[in-house]
């Protein structure tokens, strides 16, 4: 009897190693007895690993003397607990829990950003960004994963109440009443800035006027029955009724025609010599023409931040080929290109058209220009053009590099 007992026991413990090596094999694609050298260490998650590779990206990566620099500020600020400063961020972060067992997702990282009364700041992005998040938290529509954040000297996670009555929003998609008229919107709104009377109707009318809502009846007009441009001025309009001392403003001119889009423009400017204002866009001109400083967002992290000529020249230093051929002569072009300079680089290329940027101090205009003309007699150049770097062309190297 103890011989069989002895038998069970042994096949037991056999069985039981077996499964635990069969078990290790199948969730592990290293060596088939990799597993002993250290058997009791846990195979990583995808948790874990999802922790551990952002953990060590965070510790690797070496944020801009710019980004520093603002950080520093936002940290001086909150210790003077100034009011001066229309909006102050610190270290502000969104993470939208993961479903359906996907990984969390971290969609504003660490930002840090102070913007003073007067000046307009602009956020541009790939989409996915973060920049509607941060509007989203901004205004109370989340809540902040961790960090803070004031407007006015008001906590956004203690005093949104108080924030509510000197904020101006202006989301990315219209949100209107389709029965409502223009002017009855702007009324409604304005009372909640507590305007009233003379006051407030005095504040619709010029309203209505600035983006030319006003003549031939349109404000009496339900707004259902408005353009998509027409909605669109009207969302501006109530953002800024009321004078608020706060603006955000999420692609406000998107859908405009040039006409209305320059008159948008000039309205938006007029408006940010009393209010702190942060715009989203993915138009370059309406950045450079409205923003006193940009911040460049990639992965909920800020890359970059200063005026439209300070990043022009801090990531520009040098000039930018774009040239069209038909598609079979795109090699030509290379060879062209590599000829002026060895160290030029394609930064775009899609259905014949091209972009090269060459180093400034490598090249002559008169050089560039020659080569293109020589080499018309070869092949076909449909157009072509040589400039300065844009600030186009400044998103797109640090949108695709983070540099």
């Amino acid at each position: 009897m103890d011989e069989v007992f002895t038998i069970i026991i042994v096949e037991w413990v056999v069985a039981l190693v077996a499964t635990y090596y069969i078990d290790r094999v199948s969730s592990s694609s290293k060596d088939t007895f990799a597993f002993l050298k250290n058997p009791f260490k846990l195979s990583p998650t995808p948790q874990m690993f999802s922790f551990q590779k952002e953990r060590s990206d965070v510790s690797v990566e070496m944020e801009k003397l710019d980004v520093i620099q603002e950080k520093e500020t936002v940290k001086q600020l909150i210790f003077e607990r100034s009011k001066n400063h229309g909006i102050v961020c610190d270290n502000l972060k969104k993470v939208y829990q993961g479903r359906d067992g996907n990984p969390p997702k971290l969609a504003v990282c660490g930002l840090s950003l102070a913007v003073p009364s007067g000046e307009c700041f602009g956020m541009l992005g790939p989409n996915g960004a973060g920049k509607t998040s941060f509007i989203n938290m901004m205004t109370g529509l989340v809540k902040p994963s961790s960090g803070s954040a004031f407007v006015q000297g008001l906590d956004i996670c203690k005093d949104m109440d108080k924030v509510y009555t000197s904020m101006g929003v202006c989301p990315q998609h219209d949100l209107l009443w389709e029965t409502l008229t223009g002017k009855e919107h702007l009324l409604f709104y304005g009372r909640l800035k507590n305007l009233k009377g003379h006051d407030l109707n005095q504040a619709v009318e010029e309203s209505l006027k600035s983006v030319n809502l006003f003549h031939g009846g349109v404000a009496d007009i339900p707004a259902g029955k408005y353009s998509g441009g027409m909605k669109r001025r009207l969302s501006v309009a109530i953002s800024l009724i009321g004078s608020p001392k706060v603006v955000y403003m999420d692609e406000p001119s998107t859908g405009l025609d040039p006409a209305s889009r320059i008159n948008l423009w000039t309205v938006i400017k007029r408006a940010k010599k009393h209010a702190a204002i942060i715009l989203t866009t993915h138009s370059m001109e309406e950045a450079e023409f409205l923003c006193d400083r940009l911040g460049i967002f990639v992965d909920g992290r800020l890359q970059c931040i200063g005026n439209p000529k300070e990043l022009k020249g801090r990531y520009g230093g040098s000039y930018v080929l774009t040239i069209t051929t038909s598609p079979e002569h795109e090699k030509d072009v290379e060879t062209l290109v590599q000829e002026v300079s060895s160290n030029a680089r394609k930064i775009y290329h899609i259905a014949g058209t091209q972009k090269f940027e060459f180093p400034k101090e490598e090249v002559r205009i008169s050089e560039v220009f020659q080569a293109v003309e020589n080499a018309k007699r070869n092949f076909t150049v449909f157009a072509w053009g040589f400039a300065d770097t844009t600030l186009e062309d400044v998103f797109i190297k640090v949108a695709k590099t983070g540099l």
